[in-house]
């Protein structure tokens, strides 16, 4: 199989799907009936470029005294 194919088709799932790691989207291009092991999956999801994106995390305010 090219590798071209699933490359452009994991880049169209991350962009609908942002909060979607590698393996979850594996499970999605499974059912579209690509076949890449997790190994090759990851490899491909670094060199495209992807990540999650994480959300940013609680304020908290620091040095606050509470009597």
């Amino acid at each position: 199989m090219d590798d071209a194919v699933l490359r452009r088709r994991l880049r169209e799932l991350a962009d609908q799907r942002r909060r979607f790691g590698y393996l979850r989207l594996g499970y999605l291009l499974e059912r579209e009936g690509f076949s890449p092991n997790h190994k090759k999956l990851f490899r491909l999801y670094q060199k495209e470029g992807l990540r999650v994106r994480h959300r940013g995390g609680r304020k908290r305010h620091w040095g606050r005294v509470l009597t």
